[in-house]
């Protein structure tokens, strides 16, 4: 491996109903964020828009675009400006009535080196995302960049170990996931910590079980009913969490990852020697109660 270690920026914001606006705020913290030495930037899921999957509305799908496209020139121009790789999640319109929640990856010359579709799509309250997304069908992607191979999930693929280790089983040196998820305005101040801390301890048991550091970038502020709860993060190669965000405010910041780490880590605690990947066809079925 050429780079032992990475910068990786986070830019957590809130957003706006316009679309320029969110864009040129997030040009800000990328700029910011290559100030502060990050060398691979990662944004939160749909950034250019408020998160408007929490309504079935058919004017929506006007804010989809092409992958590559004009958000991908603008990035891959101020990727190779700045010398950054930028992970950045769009709303995808692949064809005439198929959209996809797809993730594009520029390294530090530019290039489009392609994209991920998130695989899982959920539809629940506040999150009606199969109204609007097609699941991903590139299957589970991992980008060779300039600092590093990143393996790259959508939100609600941070419930699922599956797609964790396969990507890892890919070469990831790390996981990202861009993601936008908050507590309902209704809710207790013991219902949010429940769940900010599920959806944090589920990502770092990837890093656990992986023995791979994992970023997570999270937008905050309110949107309709929703309180987006920030809280973006990295775990190390052990699920420690060496770096958390606030809960309330925008943040840009820059983790270094050691990628030596994971050798370390995963020499220590074997889990990828000692899989009996002889017993997991079981795992392909919805559930086990037929045989």
């Amino acid at each position: 491996m050429a780079n032992k270690t990475v910068k990786v920026g986070l830019v957590q914001l809130s957003c706006s109903p316009d679309v320029s606006a969110n864009m040129t705020k997030t040009i800000t913290g990328i700029r910011e964020a290559a100030a502060k030495g990050a060398q691979v930037v990662v944004l939160q899921e749909l950034f250019r828009s408020l998160y408007f999957c929490d309504v079935e509305d058919y004017e929506n799908f006007k804010l989809a675009e092409a992958i590559p496209g004009p958000s991908t020139e603008t990035l891959g121009d101020l990727a190779k400006e700045l010398g950054v790789v930028i992970v950045a999640s769009l709303f995808e319109k692949r064809a005439e009535g198929l959209y996809h929640n797809t993730t594009a990856v520029l390294d530090a010359d530019g290039a489009y080196l392609g994209k991920y579709r998130k695989m899982h799509i959920p539809d629940d309250p506040g999150y009606f995302e199969k109204f609007y997304f097609t699941p991903g069908d590139l299957g589970y992607k991992v980008f060779a960049t300039k600092f590093g191979n990143i393996g790259v999930l959508i939100c609600w693929d941070q419930w699922y170990p599956e797609a964790a280790r396969i990507t890892a089983l890919k070469g990831a040196d790390f996981l990202v996931y861009p993601t936008a998820i908050g507590w309902h305005k209704d809710q207790t101040p013991d219902v949010n910590d429940e769940q900010y801390g599920a959806w944090q301890t589920i990502q770092r048991s990837h890093a656990v079980a992986n023995g791979i550091p994992v970023v997570s970038v999270n937008r905050c502020g309110n949107e309709g009913d929703m309180k987006f709860w920030g809280g973006s993060f990295v775990a190390n190669p052990f699920g420690r969490v060496i770096f958390k965000a606030s809960h309330e405010d925008e943040q840009i910041h820059v983790e270094e990852l050691d990628f030596t780490k994971s050798d370390q880590y995963r020499t220590h605690w074997p889990f990828l020697r000692d899989r009996r990947i002889d017993s997991y066809q079981p795992i392909t079925k919805r559930f086990l109660d037929e045989e």
